[in-house]
């Protein structure tokens, strides 16, 4: 894996950050529908929208807005913060507890993402090549 190429593949780690989206899609709107339904509406604007516009090159194949890796790491913290929060507002207990329990796990399994995302992460907007996610050369 050379330094432009992402872990962020297929495999445990994407399972897993796709069910707490799944869930944050979800239960935020749920949650917030009772306060606001406009609010419910720009929640999930918000939580499908920015990870959909802003990405760092070289973890995703097609890169609308480059960003710097600390920028998608802290999308991917909404999206799990967001997921906990409304579990705990919206649902019983248990189910609160589990959706706890999966944000963990998938902190744990992203963390090799989230390393080379801070190191190579950093967005050059000099170079065609690096906001590619191709090494230059």
């Amino acid at each position: 894996m050379t330094e432009l190429s992402s872990p962020n593949r297929p495999g445990l780690a994407s399972a897993l950050r796709f069910g707490t989206e799944l869930i944050a899609w979800v239960a935020t709107p749920w949650a917030l529908a009772g306060h606001s339904v406009p609010l419910a509406i720009a929640a999930v604007v918000v939580l499908v929208g920015l990870p959909t516009v802003f990405a760092t090159p070289g973890d995703k194949p097609h890169v609308l807005v480059p960003v710097p890796g600390v920028v998608t790491i802290a999308l991917v913290l909404l999206q799990l913060v967001a997921a906990v929060w409304s579990a705990w507002v919206a649902w019983p207990r248990g189910v609160a507890i589990a959706v706890a329990a999966l944000a963990l796990a998938t902190v744990a399994a992203e963390l090799p993402r989230w390393r080379w995302l801070l190191r190579a992460g950093r967005v050059d907007r000099r170079s065609p090549t690096v906001r590619a996610g191709r090494p230059p050369g």
